[in-house]
């Protein structure tokens, strides 16, 4: 059995990185079609029906392009489309979330001094959450106060605010930030599926059959585009959250949360004033520090409001703390491993705990006996550089511990 989190640790990585290239793709052309829009320029040459025209040299060549504002008179012979990239994002996306997330919900995904779940129980909130927030989007999106492009963004950002604190409330602070992260690319990619799509299906259908394209389409695919531009970089820095448990396991984590929305925005809106030739408003890179030394203080709060309590032991911990050689490793583990995994690190230079792991107690320890047997049993990764000088038996011990527990 112990074979298994070896098979899972690689069935992660291997998830991690299609994730990876599949968000670069789709980022990396929602960036560049963003910017190609808005540097359009109008020039009284172009044929009937052009919008605007642009530029640009890359690669050593010249490109010129030309935007439609609704289609070409005739269809093209040869047509591209962009899709699958978001399409490959969210699915490579929830497939991380079902390895790590929900494979692992005892460890990741619930905190019994947040909420007291069963690992189906706190999955089924998650799988819940994600529909339910595309759909609440939607159904803004076209309600009356769809019409405003901006004053949907407002109503947009409080809903947003508000999973975010729901969130944290349901689940542990770590998948309380990727669940906020993957809630918000939920929308993004549906907007692909569900309306840009559509929309430019049904004006390639008039095209075909000779009828002139309604421009509502368009229209409509473009504000969904334009609110997927605004929520990128959020998104970004939930996905890479779980790697810095400043952000998300603090007192006012949601809150932290509901600022980085704010600089997803600051950041974009200098990108697109630039790209469309509108100035440099440099104020924004101001605001965003600025946020950034909010959130970095918020992240510091005297520890005395986490009220951190000590919980029972799961099923799981107790078959790692009973077992016959959970004494010895936990000898290991604290003699080589707790002066920077506590709650006040003593070993020099660690000022806060790393990755918010803790392993001082009996719970805490069997609580990471995964992780421990990876980082410390099978691999060298902890300590870093072997700092500690744990020798080879005590890596034994480590592996022996989880083995045997993991076969009982």
């Amino acid at each position: 059995m112990y074979e298994y989190a070896v098979a899972w640790e690689w069935l992660s990585l291997a998830a991690r990185w299609f994730h990876v290239i599949t968000g670069i793709a789709w980022i990396g052309s929602s960036f560049y079609f963003i910017a190609l829009d808005l540097g359009l320029v109008k020039r009284p040459h172009l044929p009937p029906g052009v919008h605007g025209e642009e530029w640009q040299v890359h690669g050593g060549g010249f490109y010129h392009v030309q935007k439609y504002l609704v289609a070409p008179a005739e269809m093209p012979e040869h047509l591209t489309w962009f899709k699958y990239e978001s399409y490959f994002t969210w699915i490579s996306g929830f497939l991380m979330l079902c390895i790590v997330y929900y494979g692992g919900a005892d460890l990741f995904l619930i905190d019994r001094t947040v909420l007291d779940l069963t690992p189906w129980q706190a999955i089924g909130i998650s799988v819940a959450s994600l529909a339910l927030g595309w759909v609440i989007y939607d159904q803004l999106c076209k309600s009356p106060i769809g019409r405003n492009t901006w004053g949907l963004m407002i109503v947009l950002y409080i809903v947003l605010v508000a999973m975010a604190w729901g969130y944290t409330q349901v689940f542990s602070g770590r998948a309380a930030f990727l669940h906020l992260g993957a809630f918000t690319a939920t929308i993004m990619s549906a907007n692909v599926f569900f309306i840009i799509i559509p929309n430019q299906k049904v004006v390639v259908a008039d095209l075909i059959a000779g009828r002139t394209p309604d421009p509502k389409y368009g229209v409509i695919a473009k504000q969904r585009s334009l609110h997927n531009n605004y929520l990128t970089l959020p998104v970004i820095f939930f996905m890479l959250s779980n790697h810095y448990p400043l952000a998300f396991a603090t007192y006012f984590n949601w809150v932290i949360a509901a600022l980085v929305f704010l600089m997803g925005v600051t950041i974009r809106h200098w990108f697109n004033t630039t790209h469309a030739r509108k100035g440099r408003p440099t104020w924004t890179w101001l605001a965003t520090v600025i946020l950034f030394i909010v959130i970095i203080w918020l992240s510091t709060v005297p520890k005395v409001l986490t009220g951190e309590t000590e919980t029972s032991m799961t099923p799981i911990q107790q078959k790692f703390a009973s077992n016959a050689h959970f004494g010895a490793a936990r000898d290991v583990i604290q003699a080589r491993c707790s002066m920077c995994h506590a709650a006040e690190p003593v070993y020099e230079g660690v000022i806060f705990t790393p990755k918010s792991v803790k392993l001082e107690t009996d719970r805490e320890i069997a609580a990471h006996a995964r992780e421990i047997y990876i980082q410390a049993g099978l691999s060298h990764a902890m300590p870093p550089g072997n700092v500690t000088g744990i020798s080879p038996e005590e890596r034994r011990l480590i592996t022996a511990w989880y083995e045997s527990a993991i076969s009982e």
